[in-house]
């Protein structure tokens, strides 16, 4: 039965999703939007130039809380989700990213934390990660208060971007910096706007975040090396000596455990012990994955 809903009145959330070749995951993804608990919602698929035809793979949906925006252009992730935040009507706005899954509770359990104090700009979620097989490998668990979130700027935040929800008004407010930094754009947003913002999260599970198996290292030391120097370009104009002191430390001592850790997994790829939480949140993915699909 196709979902309709009341076009003129705005709904109360609205969730964007930028995709490029997204692949089959996009299908999952979208599924696991439609099996929210909490249906006042509109989903903003944007196209970012796709040459893979992923959009095939939920043309059989008919829900008209979703819009897809295609204009055949690449532009990329920062200025698809600026659009979308120029685009929403809605008082909250998320994220969702084009592989990844919400849980069926993620929406209303973020709700209710924002409903629950009105000085949260943004929240977020603990999460999993997952394999391009839907295989858990391994807990995100998430900082619940601002304090805690915040406390090693010159370390950087730990608040997964793609569970974020929060207020429009915010987003509105900070935007992302384009053209987007080299897979920062999030830390970016972050690190210019937590003196002035107030950031939570439930302690929950309610994600699954895709990981490829493979790491990228050249990618992930670039990576390192640009959130370095947007550090260093907030906290030297503050005069914040010891920030910055410490963003070079962490960034060296980062850049070394990521060459450890790839030299590791070539010499001794020896198995991982499974605590007994990851054996109970790996039996709840499974229902929970089986429950999705059924859509």
């Amino acid at each position: 039965m196709e979902k309709k809903f009341d076009a003129d009145s705005p709904p109360l959330l609205t969730v964007a999703m930028p995709i490029f070749n997204a692949g089959y995951h996009l299908r999952l993804a979208v599924l696991s939007i439609i099996n929210q608990s909490f249906e006042d919602w509109e989903l903003l698929i944007f196209d970012d130039g796709s040459t893979d035809n992923a959009l095939q793979t939920i043309d059989d949906i008919k829900d008209s809380r979703i819009r897809i925006i295609n204009d055949g252009l690449n532009k990329g992730l920062a200025v698809r989700l600026n659009q979308a935040i120029d685009y929403t009507r809605s008082k909250y706005f998320a994220r969702m990213d084009q592989d990844d899954v919400s849980y069926p509770e993620r929406f209303a359990k973020q709700l209710e934390l924002l409903h629950s104090d009105s000085d949260l700009d943004v929240v977020a979620t603990s999460a999993i990660t997952i394999s391009d097989e839907n295989e858990m490998t391994a807990l995100l668990p998430c900082p619940v208060s601002h304090e805690m979130i915040c406390a090693r700027p010159w370390l950087g935040f730990c608040f997964p971007h793609p569970t974020w929800m929060g207020k429009t008004a915010w987003f509105k407010k900070f935007k992302y910096a384009t053209p987007g930094p080299y897979f920062c754009e999030d830390q970016e947003l972050l690190l210019r706007s937590y003196r002035e913002s107030r950031f939570g999260a439930v302690a929950q599970i309610l994600f699954a975040y895709r990981v490829k198996k493979k790491r990228n290292l050249p990618r992930v030391l670039k990576t390192r090396w640009i959130f370095f120097m947007i550090q260093l370009r907030h906290f030297v104009p503050l005069g914040e000596l010891k920030a910055i002191t410490l963003s070079g430390f962490a960034c060296l001592i980062l850049i070394t455990r990521d060459l450890w850790w790839e030299l590791r997994v070539k010499i001794n790829p020896s198995r991982i012990e499974r605590s007994d939480v990851f054996k109970t949140k790996k039996s709840d993915w499974q229902k929970i994955l089986t429950r999705i699909l059924r859509e």
